[in-house]
């Protein structure tokens, strides 16, 4: 089964108040190549939801990965909805990711592809806490293509009953994501990151 990576990096960033995919993590490193940097080395297809006419982060995509969206200020999940429209028809499943969340675990990534069934979904779990990013089967992808709004698909995953699996992962960057300036630097460091 063919699963990609969906990375939602279309918001404003209003309550970080700037660009936060262009702040710069300990070491360094913007958040969203940091980000881009763990999604890649899960080693499945990636597209990315952009503004329209996002041009400040051009340089970080490799060739077919940007999706524009017309809609992404309409919230999450009018930019997922977009996105999810404009996947390769071969995609039998897609991980929605979060571009502010530079510290999931590839393994994480694909421990979330291998528990993905047929008709299903997959949200990790960390300390009893569900996370991101969630795993869909193509099943969900009409419904995920209706939806609006600044919640994501966070009601289509509360709806689910039992085809959604809650899948315990060891991976605290399934809970952690950047919200304001101070976001940066507390806790963890990032996957992949040079460490010191």
């Amino acid at each position: 089964m063919t699963v990609g990576i969906l990375l939602l990096a279309a918001g404003r960033s209003r309550r970080f108040g700037s660009d936060k995919r262009l702040a710069c993590l300990p070491g360094g490193r913007p958040l969203l190549q940091q980000t881009l940097l763990t999604l890649r080395a899960a080693k499945l297809p990636l597209r990315v939801c952009l503004r329209p006419g996002d041009a400040r982060v051009d340089d970080c995509f490799e060739p077919g990965e940007r999706l524009v969206c017309p809609g992404a200020d309409g919230g999450m999940g009018r930019s997922l909805a977009e996105g999810v429209a404009q996947l390769p028809g071969h995609w039998q499943g897609l991980l929605v990711a979060l571009a502010d969340m530079p510290w999931v675990q590839p393994q994480t990534l694909r421990h979330l592809v291998a528990a993905l069934e047929p008709g299903g979904m997959v949200v990790p779990l960390h300390a009893g806490q569900r996370g991101h990013p969630v795993a869909f089967h193509r099943h969900w992808f009409p419904m995920l293509q209706q939806l609006q709004g600044d919640h994501g698909a966070r009601a289509l995953i509360d709806a689910a009953g039992d085809a959604c699996r809650r899948l315990p992962v060891d991976d605290p960057g399934v809970l952690r994501d950047v919200d304001r300036p101070a976001d940066l630097t507390a806790g963890l460091s990032p996957a992949g990151a040079d460490p010191g």
